[in-house]
């Protein structure tokens, strides 16, 4: 029973000291990164791109609430002449789930010229996202367009890469299942702040693609 005891007093530290160390990263991921977020009408021009995270897209094709309204707000900004081009980037791992030509698509039927919209199809998460923006589309001054909870960890990323970014949100509206993203959110902030430390390639690389 005393040995129990101390291994029970063991493990209750060690889960104390992991839960501290994680809301300790995710601390200051959101704090090194919240000036960088700003309203539509504090964003300048001459910017690379605008740059555009994917997330689901609903069986019939069709964007979900939440890639919409990240699409909404990129084309807002477009329209303000931010920058010339918008990048997209998703999950296109199989022939039957293509995020990025959904928002592609999405952005051609408001009307943004087909030629001025890219898409990196390789994009299977945040941290490739952000690495391929740097390493394949050499961007260099971006503005993100994603959910507000979702955008510190990608301008952290992005920061970490070396590139120039500021964050708009897309939240025009309550998500369903927020609470339940916002505390995944935390876990993958301090998933990412490692990757960060040490840099794993990302599933795919290839041949640089200038924008224009």
């Amino acid at each position: 029973m005393k040995v129990f005891w101390i291994l029970f007093a063991v493990f209750a530290l060690l889960g104390l000291l992991l839960a501290a160390a994680v809301l300790a990263i995710d601390h200051h991921v959101k704090k090194s990164t919240e000036d960088q977020i700003l309203d539509l009408g504090e964003v300048g021009q001459g910017y690379d791109c605008i740059y555009v995270l994917g997330c689901g897209v609903r069986e019939n094709g069709t964007p979900s609430h939440m890639l919409a309204d990240r699409l909404d707000t990129a084309y807002a900004l477009y329209e303000m002449g931010v920058s010339d081009y918008i990048l997209v980037s998703g999950d296109n791992s199989r022939e039957d789930y293509d995020e990025v030509g959904v928002m592609k698509q999405y952005l051609m039927d408001k009307g943004v010229p087909e030629e001025v919209i890219y898409k990196d199809h390789a994009g299977f998460s945040t941290y490739e996202s952000l690495y391929r923006a740097d390493a394949i589309f050499e961007v260099d001054n971006i503005v993100i367009v994603t959910q507000g909870y979702h955008l510190y960890r990608a301008l952290y990323i992005a920061k970490d890469r070396g590139i120039k970014a500021v964050g708009i949100e897309a939240d025009p509206r309550t998500y369903y299942g927020q609470t339940m993203r916002d505390l995944r959110e935390v876990v993958a902030r301090c998933k990412d702040f490692f990757y960060c430390i040490f840099e794993p390639k990302p599933t795919y690389l290839g041949e640089t693609i200038t924008l224009g």
